[in-house]
């Protein structure tokens, strides 16, 4: 297994208010350990224009599980904190770091 960082962009269509953007973090904060904690990489960035960048850290065999994981997560996530696929739409993932290491 390889341990791959996953960049999942998308866009908020809805305000976000900061207790929700702190109860999506939590959610996801399983999934941001060592190798993106060492890059310095932020679990969630937002911008002013609605926009957000997940960075989650998966363990799969490929690029493409991984990738496939990682939207999954976030999907997950944002639907378990009162998003719809409609109020925060998901653009295609990509991988930001790789530690085969593991």
């Amino acid at each position: 297994m390889t341990t791959y960082v996953i960049t999942v962009p998308g866009t908020f269509l809805t305000d976000i208010s900061d207790a929700t953007r702190s109860e999506l973090v939590r959610r996801l904060a399983a999934h941001h350990t060592d190798l993106s904690e060492t890059e310095d990489l932020n679990l969630l960035t937002l911008h002013d224009d609605g926009t957000f960048s997940v960075r989650l850290e998966v363990e799969a065999h490929d690029r493409a599980g991984a990738e496939a994981d990682a939207v999954r997560l976030t999907a997950g996530a944002l639907e378990q904190s009162g998003f719809s696929e409609k109020d925060a739409p998901l653009g295609p993932p990509a991988v930001t770091g790789i530690d085969g290491d593991v």
